[in-house]
């Protein structure tokens, strides 16, 4: 009975030490501060993707981006980028980030409204002033509130870009009034204010991918689309019957970079910071491209045959859509916004 007494004792001992053990070492592979795994020399591939051409700026930030993180991790961090919708359109790539499945992401403000609904002031048309007026207000505190509430979501909100403010092109006549737009079928994105506002203007907004609007532009199935300009010339629209462009500037088209928080989760602390200060930097860095490239764009446009309408009495087309603004749930927001550019 003493003997197996002590054989029961040395075999709990045993055990106890060997629980211990994998509590110790389940402890050391978390850093001390915020919860970050420990440096262990492991390297990581991110994907990042977007929907736009690999001659955007949306690709060349990212490909900035990816050049200074390799750089910086010392090989550590790769980004390998997947334009052109290689691995999802912009919806699926925003639920992507929800689901850790996608690293990085780049994409108008448009989809995200489905996680945020606060979002969706920004596809107000007319809403800013001017494209200083927007950086301003994207960059402070109403910015920063946005950027919080994408937190919520498990996407972390990392820097503000842009698509360039969106114009009208068509493939039946010149659009110089809101009377020109009644019964072009007009391709929008699935996005309701865009959808309320030419149907106030007396359209027939028709919301699809885009991928499927190339088609759609193609076979007559819609008359027109609204854009950036640096769209049009990238996805040669003239040779999808776009004949007319219009520069309406109905709504500066904002741009997101972002990371998924699971992505930022399993990062060192060393690589987070770096993966995070290189992602902040992109949104100005394409900022600044876009604004270059898209007046090289409306000379190609122009140079490709299609006949572009500059001078626009946009006030008109203004005062069509004002109760489109009446749809947004959130008019303090609204009016924060047009307060803040007074």
């Amino acid at each position: 009975m003493k003997r197996k007494s002590l054989l029961a004792l040395v075999l709990t001992l045993v055990l106890s030490l060997m629980l211990a053990a994998c509590g110790g070492n389940e402890t050391a592979t978390q850093s001390s501060e915020g919860g970050a795994p420990a440096d262990t020399g492991e390297t990581f591939v991110l994907k990042a993707g977007h929907s736009l051409p690999d001659t955007h700026p949306y690709e060349l930030a990212l490909l900035e981006v990816a050049k200074n993180v390799e750089e910086r991790t010392e090989g550590r961090v790769k980004i390998e980028t997947f334009p052109n919708s290689q691995i999802g359109a912009e919806r699926e790539l925003t639920e992507g980030l929800t689901l850790g499945t996608v690293d990085i992401v780049v994409s108008s403000t448009a989809p995200i409204t489905n996680f945020v609904p606060d979002l969706g002031v920004l596809d107000l048309p007319f809403l800013f002033d001017s494209r200083e007026k927007a950086v301003e207000v994207l960059n402070g505190e109403i910015g920063q509130e946005l950027f919080d509430k994408i937190g919520e979501q498990g996407i972390m909100a990392m820097s503000w870009g842009e698509n360039g403010y969106r114009h009208i092109t068509n493939a039946k006549r010149p659009v110089t009034t809101p009377e020109d737009l009644k019964g072009l079928k007009i391709r929008t994105q699935e996005n309701q204010y865009h959808l309320a506002a030419f149907e106030a203007l007396g359209a027939q907004p028709t919301p699809m991918a885009w991928t499927e609007a190339l088609t759609g532009l193609q076979q007559g199935v819609v008359d027109a689309q609204e854009n950036p300009i640096i769209v049009a010339d990238q996805f040669n629209l003239f040779e999808s019957n776009q004949k007319y462009m219009t520069l309406t500037g109905h709504v500066y088209s904002v741009a997101i970079y972002m990371l998924s928080q699971a992505t930022y989760d399993k990062l060192p602390e060393d690589l987070r910071e770096i993966v995070v200060d290189e992602l902040v930097k992109a949104g100005p860095f394409e900022r600044d491209l876009l604004v270059k490239m898209d007046q090289e764009s409306l000379e190609k446009v122009k140079a490709q045959g299609m006949e572009v309408i500059e001078e626009v009495d946009v006030a008109p087309f203004r005062e069509a859509i004002t109760s489109v603004y009446d749809k947004y749930d959130n008019q303090d927001l609204l009016n924060r916004i047009l307060e803040a550019q007074k």
